[in-house]
């Protein structure tokens, strides 16, 4: 995995929709193409994201109206990959950020989209011995401290 670019496992099917629109119009949009959030824009350009988990947090939880337009409970500033990111880079960033969606940008345009779910299936394609190695890795950049906590 440490080797295996953004790129190469994005998934390509991405939904935008314009910041004026509603919650509904992205519930709509989401449920008709079976994607797990969108990418809000203004004048085309990508300014945020609504997620299946803003749906819980933001508007559910809050008692948000239906007609309640995406730039009040978009997630934002959008945090972005690049496509020659390598998964764990791009791990790094969800993880920093607390993101379980990264969206991948590539000359200011949206090109596709990273899940935690993608990675963890690169994770669990290799054998015995490369999931090994990849546990090593991880556990080579957790912090001592911390991995000495669990040792006890």
């Amino acid at each position: 995995m440490a080797h295996t670019f953004v790129k190469d496992v994005m998934k390509k099917n991405v939904i935008s929709i314009d910041q004026d629109m509603t919650i509904k119009d992205a519930a709509i949009m989401m449920d008709d193409s079976n994607v797990g959030c969108v990418i809000v824009t203004k004048k085309s350009t990508p300014i945020g994201i609504l997620t299946e988990r803003d749906f819980v947090k933001r508007i559910s939880a809050k008692e948000k109206p239906l007609s309640t337009p995406l730039s009040e409970v978009m997630s934002t500033p959008l945090i972005t990959v690049s496509p020659d990111e390598t998964l764990w880079e791009s791990a790094e960033i969800m993880k920093k950020n607390k993101i379980h969606k990264v969206p991948v940008q590539q000359n200011n345009k949206i090109v596709g989209i990273l899940t935690a779910s993608d990675i963890v299936k690169i994770c669990s394609l290799g054998s015995d011995s490369s999931m090994r190695e990849i546990c090593d890795q991880i556990l080579l950049r957790i912090s001592k401290n911390w991995y000495k906590i669990y040792l006890i």
